[in-house]
């Protein structure tokens, strides 16, 4: 069994704003806490590996995670951020007024984001990534750090919930996410996008492998 933690990247000044996409955006002061809190909250778990998207603002929000670790960050290019195409970094006004967006919300799993990627395509390839992460590190903890629509498709993945549906899922910058993986066992979420403590003490593993 292998426990994943999934966190999101802290915010940028695009957050909110934009979308974003595979932009060259870095944390912003909110953020660089955000990616702290994140790394503080998860110090006291046995940690081995942490893996990152290899954006700018999720690589530096790994660095802040991986630091109580006095761990490497390691590229995981499958949890990339989904390309959106011609739509990268263009306003969420912008985008929500196209007839594409209404698609977008209600059968994602139908959309292509223009001269981009499908959110399919990008659910696929982000949970193969996500398997090869969980055959590498057996019986162990790791983190990884992604984007929110990557994370809500993994999560939607792994609990067989359909792909659209998975716009009802919500992952907060610097939130926590935790499944239990394993070969040949039934995956678990034990934590969804968290943002409180997680002390060794109220710490449990799986048992079930």
């Amino acid at each position: 069994m292998t426990t994943l933690l999934l966190i999101r990247h802290g915010t940028t000044a695009a957050t909110g704003k934009r979308l974003g996409g595979r932009t060259g955006a870095e944390l912003d002061e909110g953020g660089v806490q955000q990616a702290k809190a994140a790394g503080e909250r998860i110090a006291d778990l046995p940690v081995k590996a942490v893996y990152a998207s290899p954006l700018t603002r999720t690589w530096q929000t790994a660095e802040h995670v991986a630091a109580p670790f006095k761990l490497p960050v390691r590229e995981a290019e499958g949890l990339l951020e989904v390309d959106y195409g011609r739509w990268t970094d263009r306003t969420l006004a912008q985008v929500s007024r196209t007839r594409r967006w209404k698609v977008v919300q209600s059968t994602p799993s139908l959309t292509v984001f223009p001269e981009g990627e499908s959110i399919r395509g990008a659910q696929a390839r982000a949970t193969d990534e996500v398997e090869r992460l969980v055959a590498a590190h057996r019986r162990q903890v790791i983190a990884a750090v992604s984007h929110a629509d990557v994370i809500k498709a993994i999560v939607a993945f792994y609990l067989g919930q359909p792909l659209d549906l998975f716009q009802r899922l919500v992952i907060d910058p610097g939130s926590v996410t935790i499944l239990d993986l394993g070969v040949g066992v039934r995956p678990a979420l034990t934590r969804f996008n968290d943002n409180g403590g997680l002390d060794g003490a109220a710490y449990r593993r799986s048992a079930r492998g």
